[in-house]
């Protein structure tokens, strides 16, 4: 079984959505002086490679610690978006997968916008997903929803509409993943465990795919009972 890393590590001065204020990590404590080696970490909750609680944006709403532990874990598929030229992504780019999603409690969507990470262009006209098509999506049942970028909703849209509609729905939405491609045409578990902090509107993860996933036979399909 091989173990894909699909997050962005956290450091001073890594990007962060705009108006938020970067993570701080300050040595409190070393081996020489303490015995033991500390780190006093300040963070957003909504930090790098992170999970938004449908609490995140509607009053309310379940917070990442009143779901069940399973909710973050699960069958994926990565649908192949990767194309520059297209700003928003409708039903149409979606429905080849439609099969593939009905057996998937996770969507990760590979728009190779993670290779802007870091670059200031990371923030500013990315793919994102249609009031349409995300209504689509949401009538699967899924768990979760991922993208590569640092929203689901387009750049300046301040209403939120596509975390509504899935956060609405109890879906989790996993911002900021890398490493998509390495996914692509491969069946996998992903999981994304957050913290488990009281009222958590949201939370940094380890997004993680294991390929092939566990309990299947040698060419990587899933066994059924």
């Amino acid at each position: 079984m091989k173990t894909i890393d699909l997050t962005h590590p956290m450091s001073p001065g890594m990007p962060v959505y705009p108006g938020t204020e970067p993570p701080t990590f300050e040595t409190v404590c070393t081996i020489e002086n303490s015995g033991f080696a500390e780190k006093k970490m300040n963070l957003y909750s909504h930090t790098g490679t992170h999970m938004d609680a449908p609490a995140h944006i509607i009053g309310g709403a379940k917070t990442l610690d009143s779901l069940p532990v399973e909710h973050f874990i699960g069958p994926g598929i990565v649908i192949n978006l990767n194309s520059p030229a297209k700003r928003v992504l409708d039903i149409e780019d979606l429905k080849s997968y439609e099969k593939s999603i009905e057996k998937s409690e996770f969507v990760l969507l590979h728009t190779g916008w993670d290779r802007l990470w870091g670059k200031d262009a990371y923030f500013k006209d990315y793919p994102a997903l249609s009031s349409r098509a995300a209504e689509w999506m949401g009538q699967f049942g899924l768990k979760g929803i991922g993208v590569d970028m640092i929203s689901v909703d387009e750049a300046g849209n301040s209403d939120f509409s596509i975390h509504k509609i899935f956060l609405n729905l109890n879906i989790v939405i996993i911002e900021n993943l890398t490493n998509l491609g390495e996914l692509l045409h491969t069946d996998f578990i992903f999981s994304c465990l957050p913290l488990k902090t009281e009222e958590a509107d949201g939370s940094p993860v380890r997004a993680v795919a294991f390929t092939p996933p566990p309990f299947s036979d040698s060419g990587g399909q899933k066994l059924r009972g």
